[in-house]
């Protein structure tokens, strides 16, 4: 199939030919006038070879590749990728009698740049970062729903803040397919309230959901506190595992009504647990040193390397708060979203609050996204999830 094309500079073709999947505008040489955002075209090298398919848009990121083949990027194109990522998570046993709620698609993790999707039960909600995933969605909620054995017959598209607002596209967040039937999902045989309609992101973190399993076992006769706690998923695995206290902390009253609401579904009329709506610096400022386990999940911190600096500080002061205040003996499970902070400089900005406690301080774990969240080798910056499990003296 031959599509429109765009030529490349002199020697830009070699991250392509290390499978990278983006092309950025200063590697390009020719872009035809005729072509809108979200037109599939074929990359060609300046001595005219061709070396990929991709959707085009305006920006830094000028082509998302979606295929080094010669393939056409058809039904049949996104019903084979769809089946191979279901058919990951189904040999990583994620789709389960006790969990129906996981990544269908992590963008470029999964060979589909530009496209996320989560499924919470019967309902899948698709996400469009990408114009060419926009102009895709009605094909790929057809094969959602025909994918075997998953069960989809919901498709909500949810994009109106995803999209680039460049390209004018002019969204609405609303079902392809399908109709609202419950918000329900299980998560490791406890269940939550799934708001994809008016929630961040999708509606859930379903990321956390391995570092949640891991909090329950540390949980045990601890007073707990969950700041950031959004729809309150560490707070109801922590009762889970026995915690002798759970205090949930938002500044969001939505987000605390989402947490009450989901403590009461697993764990009704349980006085272990209480919420509150205030600011996170504020909260950790006013309280003593009874908490002997302190989740800090806050929301990203920096969405572009522009506010990179100031994102450090913000970890640096969260966490050398928390490191004021916890427990002796205490555990900190912390956390960064920020896909624009590495690995290495977010652990030194905990060590650096570390450091200005003057406490003895031990890392349990270092962690990352969970395997719903893939990595596609050839393309680093799908990682952005980082967090790590600290011991406190």
């Amino acid at each position: 199939m031959k599509y429109p094309e765009i030529t490349l500079r002199r020697g830009k073709e070699q991250s392509l030919q290390r499978l990278h999947p983006w092309v950025f505008s200063g590697a390009v040489a020719h872009i035809p006038d005729s072509l809108e955002e979200g037109d599939i075209v074929d990359v060609i090298t300046c001595d005219g070879r061709k070396i990929a398919t991709g959707h085009y848009q305006i920006g830094s990121i000028t082509i998302r590749i979606l295929s080094w083949e010669d393939t056409e990027i058809n039904d049949a194109f996104y019903r084979k990728r769809l089946e191979a990522a279901y058919g990951l998570r189904q040999a990583l046993r994620l789709v389960t009698r006790h969990n129906n709620a996981y990544r269908l698609v992590h963008g470029e993790g999964d060979f589909l740049p530009g496209l996320v999707i989560d499924v919470y039960g019967d309902t899948a909600v698709l996400q469009a970062h990408s114009p060419g995933m926009h102009f895709a969605r009605d094909i790929i909620a057809r094969q959602l729903t025909q994918l075997p054995d998953a069960g989809i017959r919901n498709v909500y598209y949810k994009s109106e803040t995803t999209l680039p607002y460049k390209a004018h596209l002019d969204p609405q967040n609303d079902y392809i397919i399908g109709q609202y039937s419950t918000n329900i999902a299980e998560e490791n045989g406890l269940k939550f309230h799934v708001d994809w309609l008016k929630g961040q992101k999708t509606g859930f973190f379903v990321d956390q959901r391995d570092n949640r399993a891991l909090l329950e076992k540390y949980a045990y006769k601890r007073k707990v506190l969950n700041m950031f706690c959004y729809t309150g998923g560490f707070s109801v695995y922590a009762l889970r595992g026995g915690a002798a206290e759970v205090h949930s902390v938002d500044s969001s009253a939505k987000a605390i009504t989402l947490t009450d609401a989901n403590v009461s579904l697993n764990f009704p009329d349980d006085t272990r647990h209480t919420s509150h709506v205030e600011d996170a610096f504020k909260y950790l400022s006013s309280i003593d040193d009874s908490y002997d386990l302190i989740i800090l999940d806050p929301p990203a911190f920096a969405k572009h390397r522009s506010a990179l600096k100031n994102a450090l500080i913000g970890y640096r002061k969260l966490n050398a708060k928390a490191f004021e205040k916890i427990a002796p003996g205490g555990i900190l499970f912390t956390f960064s979203c920020s896909q624009a902070v590495s690995r290495e400089q977010f652990r030194l900005a905990v060590f650096s609050a570390a450091a200005q406690s003057q406490r003895k301080v031990r890392i349990l774990h270092q962690l990352t996204q969970p395997a719903d969240h893939p990595v596609n080798i050839y393309h680093p910056e799908g990682e952005y999830l980082k967090g790590l499990i600290l011991y406190v003296e």
